[in-house]
């Protein structure tokens, strides 16, 4: 049985019998006014973060979601989407797409906003998604493409490319991994179903969206997911996982490589009113401006007397250099 069947075996197992804290989450869902979310959706609540970001939803978009779960977060795009088939929910497990359907029918009934035909649920994986290219301004998906092994995973993020409109968003929440996770854990289906033993580095996880061809790349969130103690998993020291917020845009990555946010400011402290890199950027004095981080090197390095980086925060909603 491969990795993919045993995930798809395990989950439909979790779809019929609710598994509170499977992936990680143990504290309550994003609140929104109006919104209620019915209790079976939060006992289902499989993800290790979140992929709702508001200022990510304007102008009503459509959002495709892979991985419906139990349909917390496809109410929650609903939220902000509220027209009918708003809401494309892609999932391989028929039990999954059963209890998803019957949630957001309680949801329905708790909630005087919302209507079921807000959600189309279809069968069908990550790696062949039922919609047309460039169709699709919102893809999103929480804490299953760490599943994937990286050729899958590579396969997955380029057929998300084929569906974005330009300049459409892949929002993802995945774990990652401090330091490389052991071959014998890798190789454990059960534990990657459980999205413990597939995580990639930080470094790794963005070359790959980078590779699939994406531009930008903006950190929303990096915190703590699970530890791996040294007894239960065999290993010599204990390895954390970190869960990873992001939002990868289709625009084309640029002649001197592609742009990552991660919460990083520039800072100009010299004697003149304000720097000009000549690339660019404006740097008034005594201003912080958000850049990626390539930016940050690049005026490190030409300007390392006059210009201050702060380090990443590991958080960035907008604005800056790019």
């Amino acid at each position: 049985m491969s990795y993919l069947e045993t995930t798809a075996k395990f989950y439909a197992i979790a779809a019929e019998t609710p598994q509170i804290g499977l992936c990680c989450i143990s504290t309550p869902p994003l609140q929104y006014p109006d919104l209620k979310i019915p209790q079976i959706m939060q006992e289902m609540n499989y993800g290790c973060g979140t992929t709702i970001h508001p200022t990510e939803l304007t102008g009503l978009p459509t959002v495709l979601y892979i991985g419906v779960g139990g349909g917390l977060e496809a109410l929650q795009f609903a939220y902000f989407c509220r027209r009918q088939a708003a809401v494309i929910a892609v999932e391989p497990v028929p039990e999954m797409r059963e209890a998803a359907t019957r949630n957001l029918e309680l949801a329905a009934q708790e909630n005087d906003w919302f209507n079921p035909n807000f959600v189309k649920i279809l069968s069908g994986d990550a790696f062949t998604l039922p919609v047309p290219d460039a169709s699709i301004d919102v893809v999103a998906q929480n804490c299953l493409f760490n599943i994937f092994e990286p050729q899958d995973l590579a396969r997955a993020l380029k057929e998300v490319y084929r569906v974005l409109k330009p300049k459409g968003r892949l929002i993802m929440s995945d774990p990652i991994a401090t330091r490389p996770i052991p071959a014998n854990l890798q190789t454990d289906q059960r534990l990657r179903a459980m999205c413990l033993s597939g995580a990639m580095t930080y470094t790794e996880y963005t070359q790959h969206l980078i590779d699939a061809g994406f531009g930008q790349v903006e950190i929303r969130a990096r915190r703590p997911y699970r530890l791996l103690d040294a007894h239960s998993f065999d290993l010599e020291a204990p390895l954390l996982l970190e869960s990873l917020d992001s939002v990868s845009y289709k625009v084309a990555i640029a002649p001197d490589g592609a742009c990552i946010f991660t919460g990083k400011t520039a800072i100009y402290n010299g004697k003149a009113e304000y720097l000009d890199d000549q690339a660019g950027h404006i740097l008034l004095r005594g201003n912080p401006i958000a850049v990626c981080d390539k930016t940050a090197n690049k005026l490190s390095l030409q300007f390392p007397s006059e210009v201050i980086i702060t380090d990443s925060t590991w958080h960035y909603n907008g604005g800056g250099c790019c």
